[in-house]
Parts: structure tokens; sequence; C-alpha cells
């Protein structure tokens, strides 16, 4: 049965809703840019933009666009409502155009931009651990701090195998955050946050030797991965909900089938760094199996949040969720031998993350309709 995501709504200003659309704008371009630029490096071209200036750019620039440009963003975004500061969004503002510059050609403005974005969002960080000082919030500091780094490396020209360890640490510690608070929820060992720190050192090591030593920063950096996915199956209170119903389960399996990918991309890491040719592997079994399976499990309760929009939940969000582990397990598994079912697969990895959000706006009129009708019998 559907069920209302609901969040209680505050007063918007003016300002605050003239800014809605132009960070969905922001935001929207950046994933439509990072997901076309991530077509071409397979070799296919979406429809009426061939020939397109900014194309060759977003190819370019595709991790950039969709860590920084799009989840920096999205992130920013989540944290400045939280802190419910207007200075606060001069983060994900930054980031935002940030990526912009990217697609124009203006690399090293782009490059700046997304240091002031990661260093404002770690100032925000700084303010949350000054209102709770718990180990979740520390964490998210650390995970803001890893932002910067890769950033810092990036606007400085480093290669992609000093950055994107960074930036994938950025990413992997915001939601381990957000699972450790979580597993406040049950009861759980003493040792758990001690292990879960231990194995979050071993990738920021990974991350800093891989500047120095690709093969042994690359090796330390995947085993952290896969120790990760271990910590997060033995403790996350997915366990447990999965078994529930509605919201709750499609959240558990979001979370437990993007835990499975984050071992096998931990595990790709390491074979990468040995010099097997498994970096497609690696990457997307990281950023699409694990990144953005958080992303559909987390949305229907993260996004009316930031929007200010109620969703209406059913079994329709299961639809993109599986496109999105079907195509990539398509596109993993026969990608390595086959460039044609490669680029098969990315095609479809575009399509199930498009579908996602066609979800969460036909979710949100479905609402509208729904409860619109409702009021109007109320009234008559």
């Amino acid at each position: 049965m559907a069920r209302a995501l609901t969040r209680p709504k505050p007063p918007a200003s003016l300002a605050g809703l003239a800014a809605r659309p132009l960070f969905l704008v922001l935001v929207a371009v950046c994933l439509l840019a990072a997901i076309a630029g991530g077509l071409l490096r397979v070799g296919v071209v979406v429809p009426a933009t061939a020939g397109s200036a900014w194309l060759g750019q977003a190819a370019l620039g595709h991790a950039a666009l969709m860590i920084g440009g799009f989840l920096g963003t999205v992130i920013g975004l989540e944290r400045a409502v939280a802190v419910k500061a207007p200075a606060a969004f001069a983060a994900p503002l930054a980031a935002a155009l940030g990526g912009w510059c990217l697609l124009l050609g203006q690399t090293a403005p782009g490059a700046w931009l997304g240091v002031a974005a990661a260093a404002a969002f770690t100032g925000i960080n700084i303010v949350v651990v000054r209102r709770q000082w718990a180990s979740h919030t520390l964490l998210l500091l650390a995970a803001a701090v890893a932002w910067l780094v890769g950033n810092v490396l990036f606007a400085f020209g480093a290669a992609g195998a000093a950055t994107l360890p960074w930036w994938f640490a950025f990413l992997i510690m915001t939601i381990a955050a957000e699972r450790l608070e979580m597993t406040r929820l049950m009861r759980r060992r003493p040792a758990a946050p001690l292990l879960l720190l231990a194995v979050l050192c071993a990738m920021v090591v990974g991350a800093a030797l891989s500047a120095l030593s690709e093969p042994v920063g690359g090796a330390v950096y995947g085993a952290s991965l896969v120790l990760l996915a271990l910590w997060l199956v033995t403790y996350d209170i997915a366990r447990r909900t999965v078994f529930a119903h509605g919201l709750s389960r499609y959240m558990a399996v979001c979370l437990l089938t993007g835990y499975v990918w984050l071992a096998i991309g931990g595990a790709a890491w390491i074979a990468t760094a040995l010099g097997l040719p498994l970096r497609d592997i690696a990457l997307h079994a990281l950023g699409l199996g694990f990144i953005f399976s958080m992303i559909m499990g987390h949305g229907p309760v993260i996004l009316p949040a930031i929007a200010r929009v109620k969703l209406e939940f059913g079994l329709f969000f299961y639809v993109p969720l599986a496109a999105l582990h079907l195509s990539l397990a398509w596109r993993l598994a026969w990608g390595p031998f086959d460039a044609h079912q490669r680029a098969t697969g990315a095609v479809f990895n575009g399509l199930s993350i498009l579908l996602f959000a066609a979800t969460v706006v036909g979710s949100a009129l479905a609402w509208r309709i729904r409860h619109g009708a409702q009021r109007a019998r109320e009234t008559s």
C-alpha cells in the first residue's frame, strides 16, 4: 500500500522560493551532462548532443561533474537545510557553478570553485560538530575534509589515481556516518565504532598512498572498501528492516544490495592496483552500484526535506532500482570482454538514473493529485 512521505514544512521566504528552481536547474544540468559525458567515454553519443561544444568537456570532467557538480551540490543542499543558515548555501552554489565552468571548458575556475565549495562545506560541518559532538558528526566532518583534499589535488592537476580515492572517500564516509547514526537504534557490540574507525583510517591511508604509489595505495584502499562492506552488513539495521514493509523494506533492499556492490568494487580496486584491467568494474561498482543505491534508498526521505515536497511511496520505486542493478551487472560482467556490451550496459545505467528521477517527479504529482482530491471532497 502506498504511503505519503511527509516532513514538517516551515514557512518559506521569497528568497528560498526563488532559490529552489535555480538549484534544480544547476543540479539537473550537472547530472545530465555527467551522464552524457560518461556515455561518450564508452563510445555512445546521446541524440541531439553530437557536435556540442560542451560534450567533450563533459566526457573529460565526467567524475568531477558527477561527484562534485551533482552529488556535492545535493549533499551540500541537504546540510545547508539542516543547519538553517543562509550562508551555508554558498557551498552547494559554488559546487554547482564549478560544474558549469567545467562544462564551458573553464577547468581552472571550475576546479577552484570546487575547492571553495569543499572549504565552505567543511566550515558547515564544523558548525554541526560544535552543535552536536558525536561520532557520526565527526565522521561527516572527516568526509568534508576528504572532499577538500581531493578538490585541491584536482585544482593542482593531479591524476585521477590521486583524486578519485579522496572523492569517493567523501561520499563513502558521508554514507557511513549516516549508517553509524542509525546503528544506535539496535544493540551493537561496543567495539563496532572502533572497528569502523579503523576501516576508515585505512581508507584515508590508502587514498594518501595512492598519490605516491598506485599499487600500494590502491591495494590498501580496496581492502578498506571490502572491510567496510563487511562492517555494514554486520551492524546495519537494514538486516532487520528488510523484513518490514513499505518504505522501510525498500530502503533496506537498496542498502543491502549496495553493500554487495561495495565489496565487489573493493575487490576490483585491489585487482586494478595489481595490474588487472578491471578499472571500469572498480569505479562503477562503487559509483553506480553502491553510491546510487544509497541515493535511491535515501532519496524518498531526503528529497522531500530539501525540496519541501511530499512523495507518494509505492512499489514503482523498485523499478529503477532493479533496472540499475541489472544493467550494471550486465555491463560489468560482459564489458571487460566486449566493448559493445559495455556500452549497452552504460546506456541502461543512465536510463535507470533518469527513470528514478522521473519516478520521484511522478510520486510528487501522485501525492498532489491524491491529497488534492481528498481536500476537495472534504471542502465540498
